[in-house]
């Protein structure tokens, strides 16, 4: 059931890329990110306001998750995306994403979320067994994800078995 809804997601994803000039790749890493809130549990306090997505420097990622934030919400909080452009602008967010080829070091991000439940999204090989939660792979010329259990629950954020089934696991 949780593996078709992530099929009929892409699909839709898929047949929207072939209609005009879009980024494929940030659309399903979009859908991906939105579906991840779907299996993922942050602390209580963290369930009121907006559910906050950072993302970390320029990528078309950005404006998908923007327009997919216009239409959806996340267990009734509104989604805001925000763009931090340095390390300095990183601030409370449920979700960080930090694309390939960030010029910030790892463990500079990680200082900056470390008092707070961030869900860290990474999409660089072996972030996974550095420090992030999940992190964006292509396999078989498919996009998959691996999955660190313990750098999520570091910080406090409990993941579904469901998610877990889906994911490739890193330890």
């Amino acid at each position: 059931m949780i593996k078709r809804l992530f099929i009929i997601s892409f699909v839709s994803v898929l047949a929207l890329a072939g209609s005009g000039n879009y980024d494929t790749n940030a659309k399903i890493k979009a859908v991906y990110i939105y579906n991840f809130t779907k299996y993922i549990e942050w602390p209580q306090s963290y369930r009121q306001e907006d559910f906050v997505i950072g993302v970390l420097g320029e990528t078309p990622l950005t404006e998908e998750l923007t327009k997919m934030a216009s239409s959806k919400k996340v267990l009734g909080q509104s989604i805001l995306v925000k763009n931090y452009k340095s390390s300095a602008e990183i601030g409370k967010c449920h979700i960080l994403y930090i694309p390939a080829g960030s010029n910030i070091p790892f463990s500079t991000i990680v200082g900056k979320v470390s008092g707070y439940s961030t869900l860290l999204v990474t999409d660089t090989p072996g972030m996974a067994a550095k420090g992030s939660a999940i992190n964006f792979v292509v396999m078989q010329n498919r996009q998959k994800f691996e999955l660190n259990e313990s750098n999520a629950v570091k910080y406090k954020l409990k993941v579904s078995n469901s998610l877990e089934a889906l994911a490739i696991l890193v330890k």
